[in-house]
């Protein structure tokens, strides 16, 4: 007898994420309000707490799974051959993860850097990006007197760094592309 209550649950996760999709490509992640989702999808606010906690933790989802198809994509792709064949393979997943202040804000608070007990989809791409750039830098004419997780590290950081300096009214005068370059070039260089 659960396996129809199941079924029909996973049902109503999947209207429910489909929703907030919709709402998304239509708004934007920040704009999206739980009450158009619930109202697309067609079930009660009380059902959308049933499922998410509350709206950061479908974002946590959606916007790990957005990542997720970047890095799908460079687990395709043979290793870069320089630091600017790098950046250029990073800028699309960086111009997404700064595509908004709110979806920056959202990695950021699940990246495991905020000390979240749970590891959540946002914390899971952050080691799945350290796999493909470890992969990247041992198989590539990169530095090797540091060890290659210490090198992905600080390519995430500088990442980050480089994304968050585009929401600075200081410093986004340069273009993340130049920037990360010039860290990349510093810190990957022997």
């Amino acid at each position: 007898m659960s396996k129809p209550v199941q079924k029909r649950s996973q049902a109503t996760r999947a209207k429910l994420i489909e929703a907030a999709e919709k709402a998304i490509a239509s708004k934007g992640y920040g704009a999206m309000r739980v009450e158009d989702v619930v109202h697309e999808a067609g079930v009660a606010k009380g059902t959308f707490f049933a499922h998410f906690q509350d709206k950061d933790v479908l974002m946590d989802l959606l916007i790990g799974q957005e990542i997720e198809t970047y890095l799908d994509a460079f687990e395709e792709m043979a290793p870069p051959d320089s630091v600017d064949e790098l950046v250029k393979r990073l800028m699309p997943l960086m111009n997404f993860m700064s595509s908004e202040r709110y979806v920056f804000d959202v990695i950021l608070r699940h990246s495991g850097a905020a000390a979240k007990e749970e590891i959540g989809p946002i914390a899971r791409t952050f080691e799945h990006q350290v796999v493909i750039f470890i992969r990247w830098l041992t198989e590539k004419p990169f530095r090797k007197d540091v060890s290659p997780l210490i090198l992905a590290e600080g390519i995430q950081a500088f990442a980050v760094q480089c994304i968050g300096l585009q929401f600075c009214a200081i410093n986004r005068e340069e273009p993340m592309h130049s920037r990360l370059t010039q860290y990349l070039n510093a810190w990957l260089s022997s």
